[in-house]
């Protein structure tokens, strides 16, 4: 598709890369030339250097051939404003457009509608939603939802006392094989699609798909905890922090946020009625420990800097070791090394938007008829994806056992839903007209479900 991205700071750069990868036709806007020069020559885009809220730059950059402008500007006034010039050049266009400001937030809907808006993303508040996702599950390490809410992606690291350390898949108790699907396996750097011969192993990060339900009884198996956390502490007090007060707050869990700017404190607490806010320093430990560091449930690293954000979750999971702890990591070079030394659940809040973004625009595909992709989600930090597919017509993989079937490389079947029964299919399982099939994958720009066969069939 062609797309058009104005402003690209951290979360535009993100999606440049994201959606170039998908073989789209990408320009973007930027009213630095160093960053357009740059993003241009590393993704292999056209870049144009100006306002994006100007017709002319818009035009310069293609807007009347565009099928989709997404606005990630710092300013949520500047980013509207783009997408209301973008939908007065062609009608026909689709906007998505970051907004940020709380004031904003009951207004969403508002917006959408008198300014024709598809999409409005707020990377924050994405992020906040993921987050209280995982503390009221605090046994995963990241939770990814498909199939409507249906079945969950779950990610867990294996211990050395675990049942499962040692054991090939198809070993597994026929209770847990029922109940779910394991469909990924991460091994330091490596990516495993697992079959029936992999051999689990002590910190592997496993990934596996079920009901909710499911998910709680297989923890429950492995003798993991899988109630919700009761409180939490965060250190920062920025945009993500207030967010997050929101949602643990409508859920019941208390929150105490510590944040060292007294001004910042005061919004706080005027915004989040029944927080405790804490006027302090939450890098100093004296600060941390009278707050109650040691006992609290679960602890947030919020700061805006990285590599604090990585000591203070350290230095909690020394003191705390029951504590659910996460960490808020901007650059993503840091990934591999903070793998090693387990922090807790990373996030990361404009690869979260790149997801949400990406499986935007491949549904909007869909609607075009070039994808028949659901839903799509990006896991084990990009290096997989899920994709939902609805089947709507027979095809070469519609009742066809999955065993006669010639199937790529690196590519698992991992749940059919038919109607309202989940199953997590073998051998001789088929998919049948009326399926959502989920499919997890290393590879990248899978559109239709006969793409999962390989090559070697397709050619046949």
């Amino acid at each position: 598709m062609n797309i058009i991205i104005v402003g690209c700071g951290k979360v535009g750069s993100t999606l440049v890369m994201t959606l170039s990868k998908e073989n789209h036709n990408i320009s973007i806007i930027d009213i630095d030339p160093d960053v357009v020069d740059q993003l241009a020559s590393t993704a292999d885009i056209i870049g144009v250097t100006g306002n994006g809220a100007s017709l002319s730059v818009q035009k310069e950059a293609g807007i009347r051939e565009a099928e989709i402008l997404i606005a990630t500007t710092e300013s949520d006034e500047v980013n509207m404003l783009c997408c209301l010039i973008a939908k007065k050049s062609n009608k026909e266009i689709k906007t998505i457009v970051r907004v940020r400001n709380p004031i904003y937030l009951n207004e969403v809907g508002f917006f959408r509608e008198e300014l024709g808006l598809t999409m409005v993303f707020n990377p924050e508040r994405a992020a906040a939603r993921e987050i209280a996702r995982i503390l009221r599950f605090p046994s995963a390490m990241k939770i990814d939802t498909l199939s409507g809410g249906r079945v969950d992606i779950l990610k867990f690291r294996i211990d050395g006392d675990s049942i499962l350390t040692g054991k090939r898949i198809m070993d597994l108790p026929q209770d847990i094989r029922n109940s779910v699907q394991i469909c990924a396996v991460e091994r330091g750097d490596d990516v495993i699609i697992p079959n029936g011969s992999t051999v689990l192993s002590e910190g592997d990060r496993v990934s596996f798909i079920a009901s909710p339900l499911n998910a709680t009884n297989f923890f429950r198996t492995l003798n993991i905890e899988t109630n919700a956390v009761k409180d939490t502490m965060i250190i920062g007090g920025g945009k993500l922090a207030y967010y997050l007060g929101l949602e643990l707050l409508d859920t019941g869990i208390a929150v105490k946020i510590i944040e060292r700017d007294r001004a910042r404190c005061m919004e706080l607490e005027e915004a989040l009625e029944g927080a405790t806010i804490i006027n302090g320093d939450g890098t100093e430990e004296t600060v941390v420990m009278e707050e109650g560091l040691e006992s609290a449930q679960s602890v947030a690293a919020l700061t805006n800097i990285d590599e604090e954000n990585i000591l203070l979750s350290l230095y909690a999971k020394k003191h705390n070791s029951k504590a659910k702890i996460i960490t808020k990591v901007n650059r993503m070079m840091f990934d591999s090394i903070i793998e090693e030394i387990d922090v807790g659940t990373i996030v990361h809040s404009k690869s979260i938007v790149a997801d949400i973004v990406n499986a935007t625009v491949r549904a909007m595909q869909n609607s075009k008829g070039r994808s028949k992709v659901e839903t799509l989600v990006n896991i084990l930090e990009g290096k997989a994806e899920a994709l939902e597919f609805v089947i709507r017509e027979p095809s070469e993989v519609t009742d066809v056992p999955l065993h006669d079937l010639v199937l790529r490389d690196n590519l698992i079947v991992a749940c059919i839903r038919r109607r309202n029964n989940i199953m997590y299919p073998r051998g001789g399982n088929t998919i049948t007209v009326g399926d959502r099939v989920v499919i997890v994958t290393t590879h990248q720009g899978l559109n239709d479900i006969t793409d999962i066969l390989s090559e070697r069939r397709q050619n046949k």
